[in-house]
């Protein structure tokens, strides 16, 4: 079958790249076009375009490359219509997605399956008009998402496990190099390390690395070791780290954070990753207005946390200071507390278990690729003309008593 896959940022990039990998177990034939990065290539298939050609964030970057956007749906539209798929499957990234979907729903007969749902749980709820109307299948790889979309929406859904988790356990599994090793590699000394996970696209790291930076610059006896993104370069990084002295490593975020004593991070996926990897973490998330956002989280707003960690065990368990509570005083005070010995740090890895519990541990490509393959199969069949028959056809007894 032929799968139209659309990314636009790296996480997804990875995700999309083990689920096409999952693909290819259950279906001999898969043959693959998409949106995407350097991951999914390795895989197969054709890349129209590369997913740093979407990659923004907030109004004033959206609208400075809004041509760009344009033209690039315009693109993938008629790319899609062209090539004919068997099924077009979305990647989180919903400003650009769900008018995909809009589009395919309203002139095409190509369904639209979601693979990681937009997080509409917490901003933008009305979306759920969109992905009911235009998304034939949801795959979430959130547990709290089941009660929202079903119980409050009635949409159904698939969850079919949380591919961080998977991946985490893979990783920890395979990986052997120790710190002093790994210091070695990248000619770092070897002292105790602070990971700064500022993100991956340009405008949260300028937003939220400088303060980030300038709070675990407090701590001498730590080097400070920034998590870079694939698709930016390490001279992006340097500019933001002129008062303190910061490495940056590139497509190690989980090799970082196994040899990390703590670390500082931006909502997302990373804060997951973070707490899987057994890493006591600070949530940090720089918003314009942040009074006004502070009033909107406390009465639009309609989820308790930010971070994925939080929001899954349903309690605090890590610090989330965003907003009005987004300053250096803060991130270093409470990065403080979660260092060796001090008061924080073994209850927040006591409760990085119950995350681990209530994530479960299916392989999440795995089981949405199988489910994708047999509702695709199903679908086909269902759709199959039926054969009229010129006569009725020969009935031998014998065969049918015997």
């Amino acid at each position: 079958m032929k799968y139209y896959i659309i990314v636009g940022e790296a996480s997804g990039d990875l995700h999309a790249s083990r689920l096409m990998a999952s693909l290819k177990k259950f279906d001999a034939n898969a043959d693959f076009r998409f949106f995407g990065g350097d991951l999914m290539n390795s895989v197969g298939g054709t890349r129209v375009r590369h997913y740093k050609e979407l990659a923004y964030m907030g109004f004033i970057p959206v609208l400075l490359h809004l041509p760009t956007i344009i033209k690039s749906m315009k693109m993938c539209k008629e790319d899609i219509v062209a090539w004919k798929p068997d099924v077009v499957i979305l990647v989180d990234y919903p400003g650009f997605n769900l008018k995909i979907a809009k589009f395919l729903k309203k002139n095409t007969q190509i369904p639209v399956y979601y693979y990681i749902s937009p997080k509409i749980w917490a901003w933008k709820e009305w979306r759920i008009r969109a992905i009911k109307r235009d998304v034939a299948e949801m795959f979430s790889i959130l547990p709290f998402e089941i009660p929202f979309y079903e119980g409050k929406h009635n949409y159904k859904i698939h969850y079919v496990g949380n591919p961080t988790a998977e991946e985490i356990v893979t990783f920890k599994t395979e990986y052997t190099e120790t710190k002093e090793a790994f210091c070695a590699r990248h000619n770092l000394p070897n002292k105790p390390i602070i990971a700064v996970l500022p993100g991956s696209r340009k405008q949260e790291i300028k937003d939220n690395l400088p303060a980030m930076l300038e709070a675990a610059s407090h701590f001498e006896d730590y080097q400070i070791i920034v998590a870079g993104a694939p698709a930016l370069d390490n001279a992006y990084y340097r500019q933001y780290a002129t008062n303190c002295v910061a490495k940056t490593i590139k497509n190690e975020t989980y090799e970082l954070l196994s040899h990390s004593i703590a670390a500082l991070v931006t909502s997302g996926t990373a804060t997951l990753e973070t707490a899987l990897l057994n890493v006591p973490q600070v949530v940090c998330y720089e918003t314009p207005l942040p009074s006004l956002i502070r009033f909107a989280f406390k009465h639009i707003i309609k989820v308790k946390y930010i971070s994925l960690v939080n929001l899954i065990a349903d309690r605090e368990i890590v610090q989330e200071l965003f907003a009005d509570r987004f300053k250096v005083y803060n991130i270093a005070n409470e990065l403080y507390k979660i260092l060796p010995h001090q008061e924080g740090r073994q209850a927040m890895l006591q409760n990085y278990e119950l995350v681990r519990e209530r994530l479960g541990d299916n392989i999440a490509p795995d089981n949405a690729a199988n489910l994708m393959v047999y509702l695709l199969e199903r679908k086909a069949v269902a759709s199959k003309p039926i054969e009229p028959m010129s006569a009725l056809p020969e009935v031998n007894e014998t065969e049918e008593y015997e």
